[in-house]
């Protein structure tokens, strides 16, 4: 009996060994336990419910743009530490290494299906996609750009917000973008990413002349929890998703992943 079971536990450990780490991906909206490589080649979208996974700005990046057409610029403002906030440098040395970005946002002019736009992509992965003054100074950048030059601006974001660590630096990126926008002549297209909320959305990412959002995309100023709390009230049923945005005007489409380049393109038609 003994020597039965001790051949039945090295038997399902063998097993074990033999499924390599990483094949399989949890949905966290419907718990469906899904094949990676599918879920890759359905743009991170779970083939169950719809769920959009969050990814990140190079994902975006091969998304929308045309391929090789992106050209980066600003890379050289980097992040200082106005504050002195205890273990900041170290988070953003860290944030670097595991995001391989310089900071939470990554601006340039790229071409989608052949005509030439300003971009901004927000990446969740870096603090957050928190807007400190940097990411601030980096979109007013594009912004200006897009004006100078007469080329579409298009903003990808996921963003919690303001970036405590650099505190009224960080909030004044507010003001900053959005004053930047009223002098901009040209169409612009705003995408609202699973979260967009605080500070960004506040700002820059509210004021598009189109607004887009992911299928379920967190959209607000201060999370569903907190208001909760501050009202003592419940709140409705999908209150602060892209749905519920829609459905009260405050967006103007819902678009699945897999349309969001088509659109662009039909919108840059139309607005240019």
């Amino acid at each position: 009996m003994k020597w039965f079971q001790i051949r039945k536990k090295i038997g399902k450990e063998s097993a074990k060994k033999e499924i390599p780490d990483g094949l399989w991906i949890k949905c966290t909206s419907c718990d469906e336990i899904l094949y990676k490589k599918e879920v890759e080649k359905n743009l991170m979208v779970c083939s169950k419910c719809n769920f959009h996974f969050r990814v990140n700005s190079a994902f975006y990046k091969k998304l929308l743009l045309d391929e090789g057409s992106f050209t980066s610029f600003d890379e050289n403002i980097q992040t200082a530490d106005p504050l002195q906030f205890k273990g900041y440098v170290k988070k953003i040395e860290a944030a670097r290494k595991e995001s391989s970005l310089s900071e939470a946002v990554i601006t340039g002019e790229a071409k989608i299906d052949g005509r030439d736009v300003e971009v901004a992509i927000m990446d969740f992965s870096f603090i957050g996609g928190s807007m400190g003054s940097v990411v601030g100074e980096r979109v007013r950048r594009a912004i200006e750009r897009a004006s100078k030059q007469s080329l579409p601006l298009l903003t990808v974001n996921a963003s919690g917000g303001a970036r405590m660590h650099e505190g009224i630096f960080s909030l004044m990126q507010m003001a900053k973008t959005a004053t930047a926008l009223n002098k901009l002549k040209t169409p612009y297209i705003s995408i609202l990413t699973n979260p967009t909320t605080a500070g960004v959305l506040a700002s820059y990412a509210s004021l598009g002349d189109i607004l887009i959002a992911e299928p379920g995309a967190l959209i607000g100023f201060a999370g569903p929890r907190v208001i909760k709390q501050t009202i003592k009230k419940e709140l409705p049923d999908g209150f602060q998703r892209a749905e519920f945005l829609l459905e009260h005007g405050l967006i103007d489409m819902i678009v699945s992943r897999k349309n969001l380049k088509d659109t662009i393109i039909s919108l840059l038609s139309h607005l240019c």
